[in-house]
C-alpha cells in the first residue's frame, strides 16, 4: 500500500544552517559556500537518482546553477536569524517506476511552488530500500519582475479611528505591523500543500493503473480508529532491515498490534450492540436459556467438548452475576456501557502512544548527539585549511549531529539542558499506564466473548424454534 508522508521544515541561519550545505547534501554535490568559505563535498552520497533546479519565468537564468542559486539566497539575507529556505520531504509511491516518480515529483513542484513564484531545487533519492522520496528545497524571498530579490514583508502603519497614525509613548515611533508580501508562510498553505500532494499522488497512481489511494489527513480527522506509528528515521530503519530490534521499531510493532486489535474489538462491540437492539424483547429468550445453548453451535460428541462447554457457561454465569444482568434489556445496556469503555480505552492508548513516541524520539536523538559529538567538536576545532578534508571523511557523522542539534533547538524552546532523567522517568510511567489500559482492553474482550456466546445461544434457540415450526407449515400446505 502507498504511504503518505510530507514533512515541512525551514532552515534558519541562527540554527547553524547553510542553504548551500543543505543543497549540496541533498544533491550529492560539491558546493562552495561564499558566505562562510566552507566547501561542502557530498559527492560520495549514494541514492541520488535525479536533481533539477526549477525556476519561475521571471527568475534569472543563472539561478539554474545550484551553487549560484543558494549563494544568492545566502547573500540576500543579512540577519543572523534569517530564514534561508523551506524544505518539503515527500515519500514517493513504491508502486510507480523511478521515471514515473521523478515525473510526479517534478509535476508537483512545478504546479504548486514554481508557478507561485518560488525557485525549487528537486532531488529524488532511491537506494532500492523501499523508501523512494524527494527533497524539494524552496526559496522564501520573492523575485520581482526585474529578476531581483524582493522584500519578504512590508510595514503597515496602524491607524486610529480618525485614520491617523498612532504614536507609541515609550519609543515615539508610529505603531505598525509586518505584512507578508506573499502568503507562503501562512499556516493554511501547509494544509493546502499536503492536500495537493495527496491529490497529485492519487492521480498518478490511478493514471498508471493502481486502485489505491492515500489521504493527507490524520487517522483521527479521517474518522479512522487507528494509532499512527513512529517514523523510524534512517539509522533505526537500517538497523531494523538488518534484523536488529530498536526502541522505535518495538513501538511501531506494538502500535500495529494495538491498531488491529482495537479495530476488531470496535467492530465486534458494534455488531453485538446492533444485534441486541434488533431482538424483539417480548420474544427474547431468557438469560438462562441463552447460557445453556451457548456451546459454539457444536454437537457435544467428546468429553473435551463437554468440558469446554461447561467452562464457557461458567464464564457467562460469572459475567451475568457480576454485572447484575437478568434480561436482554440489561444485557443491551451493558454492551452500550462497554462501547463507552472501549472509546475511553482507545483514546487513552492513543494519548499514551503519542507521548511515548515523542519521548522515544527525544531519547533517540540524544543518543545520536552523544555518539557523534566528538567528531563534530573536532571538526569545529580544526584549522579551516584542514576542516574540509575532515568534513569529507566524517560527513555523515557531522550531518547526523547537526540534524539532532537542530531537532532539539526546535523542541526545547530556548532551554539548553536536556532533561534526560525526567524524560526517562516519564517514559517509564507512561509505559506502565499504557499496559494498564491494555489490561482494560483484555477485560473488555473477556466480557465481549461472554456477550458473543450469549448471542450464539439465542440464535441457537431461534433456529430450533424455526425447525419445530417448519413441519407444521409443510403439512398445512400439502392439505
Amino acid at each position: 500500500m502507498p504511504n503518505y508522508h510530507l514533512s515541512i521544515k525551514v532552515f534558519s541561519r541562527n540554527k547553524g544552517a547553510s542553504a548551500v550545505e543543505k543543497a549540496a547534501y541533498r544533491a550529492g554535490e560539491k558546493l562552495l559556500d561564499d558566505h562562510n568559505g566552507e566547501l561542502y563535498d557530498y559527492t560520495r552520497k549514494k541514492g541520488v537518482i535525479y536533481t533539477e533546479i526549477m525556476l519561475p519565468a521571471h527568475a534569472p537564468k543563472e539561478f539554474s546553477d545550484r551553487t549560484t542559486l543558494w549563494n544568492a539566497v545566502e547573500r540576500s539575507e543579512r540577519n543572523d536569524n534569517a530564514q534561508l529556505a523551506r524544505e518539503l520531504e515527500i515519500s514517493l509511491p513504491v508502486e510507480l517506476t523511478r521515471e514515473q516518480n521523478i515525473a510526479l515529483a517534478r509535476e508537483y513542484a512545478q504546479k504548486i511552488f514554481v508557478s507561485d513564484g518560488m525557485c525549487a531545487d528537486v532531488c529524488v533519492h532511491d537506494k532500492n530500500d523501499g523508501n523512494p522520496h524527494a527533497h524539494i528545497m524552496l526559496t522564501l524571498r520573492p523575485i520581482d519582475d526585474n529578476g531581483k530579490w524582493a522584500a519578504k514583508s512590508r510595514k503597515e502603519y496602524i491607524l486610529d479611528e480618525k485614520g491617523e497614525r498612532i504614536i507609541l509613548p515609550k519609543s515615539g515611533e508610529y505603531k505598525s505591523r509586518k505584512i507578508n508580501v506573499v502568503d507562503w508562510n501562512e499556516q493554511s498553505k501547509a494544509e493546502d500543500w499536503r492536500a495537493a500532494w495527496a491529490e497529485y499522488q492519487n492521480a498518478a497512481l490511478k493514471r498508471h493503473g493502481f486502485d489505491v489511494q492515500v489521504d493527507h489527513r490524520s487517522y483521527e480527522r479521517q474518522g479512522i480508529d487507528k494509532k499512527p506509528t513512529v517514523h523510524l528515521g534512517p539509522a533505526a530503519a537500517q538497523m531494523e532491515r538488518k534484523g536488529i530490534r530498536t526502541d522505535r521499531g518495538d513501538i511501531n510493532r506494538a502500535v500495529e498490534v494495538t491498531n488491529s486489535k482495537l479495530r476488531q474489538q470496535n467492530a465486534r462491540i458494534r455488531h453485538a450492540k446492533e444485534w441486541l437492539y434488533s431482538v424483539p424483547i417480548p420474544n427474547a429468550p431468557s438469560m438462562v436459556e441463552m447460557m445453556n445453548h451457548a456451546a459454539d453451535g457444536k454437537k457435544l460428541k467428546t468429553n473435551w467438548q463437554r468440558i469446554r462447554n461447561m467452562q464457557t457457561q461458567a464464564k457467562i454465569l460469572i459475567f451475568l452475576q457480576s454485572n447484575g444482568i437478568t434480561d436482554i434489556e440489561q444485557l443491551a445496556d451493558k454492551v452500550t456501557n462497554m462501547h463507552e469503555r472501549y472509546y475511553e480505552t482507545a483514546n487513552g492508548i492513543k494519548e499514551k502512544n503519542r507521548r511515548i513516541a515523542t519521548l522515544t524520539e527525544h531519547l533517540a536523538q540524544n543518543e545520536i548527539l552523544k555518539q557523534h559529538r566528538a567528531a563534530y567538536k573536532k571538526h569545529q576545532q580544526l584549522d579551516p585549511k584542514k576542516r574540509s578534508a575532515y568534513a569529507e571523511k566524517h560527513a555523515e557523522e557531522i550531518r547526523l549531529y547537526k540534524e539532532s542539534a537542530d531537532y532539539f533547538k526546535a523542541v526545547m524552546n530556548g532551554r539548553t539542558e536536556l532533561p534526560i532523567k525526567e524524560w526517562k522517568a516519564e517514559l517509564e510511567t507512561l509505559t506502565a499506564e499504557r499496559f494498564a489500559l491494555c489490561d482494560e482492553y483484555y477485560r473488555l474482550d473477556d466480557d465481549l466473548r461472554s456477550v458473543e456466546a450469549l448471542r450464539r445461544g439465542a440464535e441457537s434457540i431461534m433456529r430450533e424454534d424455526v425447525e419445530r415450526e417448519q413441519p407444521a407449515r409443510t403439512h398445512s400446505i400439502s392439505l
